[in-house]
């Protein structure tokens, strides 16, 4: 369905603003999308997204400031979301011993197992896009790279 039905808004000031209003609701509907699928295991995109980067990591240890630096949402409060991962038993935290401001974040077996799961799942809903064929989502994620430089 196009923009203009999607939000029942006819005119917009110009293309560009019609191309920003398309990404943004196109960002939403995806998010919308994926909680979907993570609410059964009780994790949000967030925590989802700091799961994936340790996985990513693993079996490397991964500071605060990693995490923050690798998030989607930069706005994100990793320390928050590691402390309700760790209360989960999805990661594990540990103080450095010389630095005791600097903590070193690892994924547990039991998080690792949760993303096996949730990577059927999320790998399901991607084939939901095949409106799109695989050369036009290269394309597309090309130009949005070239939106963002």
């Amino acid at each position: 369905m196009k923009i203009e039905d999607e939000i029942q808004q006819f005119k917009f000031s110009n293309e560009y603003h019609k191309m920003a209003i398309n990404i943004l609701f196109t960002g939403k509907w995806i998010e919308q999308r994926n909680a979907e699928v993570l609410k059964p295991f009780n994790i949000s995109g967030q925590q989802f997204n700091i799961l994936r980067i340790l996985r990513g990591q693993h079996p490397l240890c991964a500071t605060m400031t990693t995490l923050q630096d690798r998030m989607l949402d930069k706005m994100s409060n990793a320390s928050r979301l590691v402390e309700k991962l760790r209360v989960k038993g999805l990661v594990d935290r540990k103080e450095n011993e010389v630095d005791r401001r600097q903590v070193r974040v690892t994924i547990t077996d039991k998080g690792l197992n949760i993303l096996k799961e949730l990577d059927l799942l999320i790998s399901e809903r991607e084939n939901s896009y095949s409106g799109i064929t695989s050369e036009e989502a290269i394309i597309l994620s090309d130009l949005l790279d070239k939106l963002r430089n």
